[in-house]
């Protein structure tokens, strides 16, 4: 893996994220605001609709997290203070805001009355049908972890910060960070590993 990265990033030990948040950062000192949420948009912004959709299940709303993110990141500028990465920055940002949208969403969803339709899975091949299947087995294990705990999984796992950069993201030392995540894990696979035995 270390001869994939640029000779650049191998000189000074720098990973190519960091190169990236060294340039936002420059950008953001600048005063050139659009410009760093520009490149915050064109650096991070897959990296944060895979996190977005994995907080939130859905793409529509993944994609407008994300664009709410770059905006709040946009307005945060001015106000930048450089204690972590801009990655984790952001994703502190994606995160709170899909927060917000989940607790929107399980408030409208208790004022609804839900009618499901069971043939609607009938009519899927069996490949999709299995694959959707499994994955929502993984949105509901993901359900039943503490959000401070599913936070920290997907940070690592979907988003692939570094401890650090999820202590950034969620308010926390590093050791915190790792403990978290270690613990979701652990508690992800034994509530999969029950759920497959039933």
């Amino acid at each position: 893996m270390v001869n994939e990265m640029p000779a650049l990033a191998r000189a000074d030990h720098t990973r190519p994220d960091d190169i990236g948040s060294k340039a936002i950062e420059k950008l953001i000192g600048a005063g050139a605001h659009r410009e760093a949420v520009a490149f915050c948009a064109r650096e991070y912004g897959a990296t944060l609709g895979r996190l977005c959709m994995a907080l939130l299940g859905a793409q529509a709303e993944a994609e407008e997290a994300v664009q709410e993110t770059l905006l709040a990141a946009h307005s945060g500028m001015a106000s930048y203070r450089a204690e972590g990465t801009v990655k984790a920055w952001l994703y502190g940002i994606a995160r709170r805001i899909c927060a917000r949208r989940l607790e929107t969403r399980i408030r409208r969803e208790r004022r609804l009355v839900l009618v499901h339709d069971a043939d609607a899975d009938a009519e899927l091949p069996d490949d999709l049908l299995e694959a959707r299947r499994r994955a929502e087995r993984v949105r509901a294990a993901l359900e039943e972890l503490k959000p401070s705990e599913r936070d920290a999984l997907l940070l690592r796992y979907e988003s692939g910060l570094s401890y650090r950069e999820i202590g950034h993201a969620c308010g926390l030392d590093e050791a915190t960070a790792r403990k978290r995540a270690s613990r979701a894990l652990e508690k992800l696979g034994d509530i999969l590993g029950s759920k497959e035995t039933r």
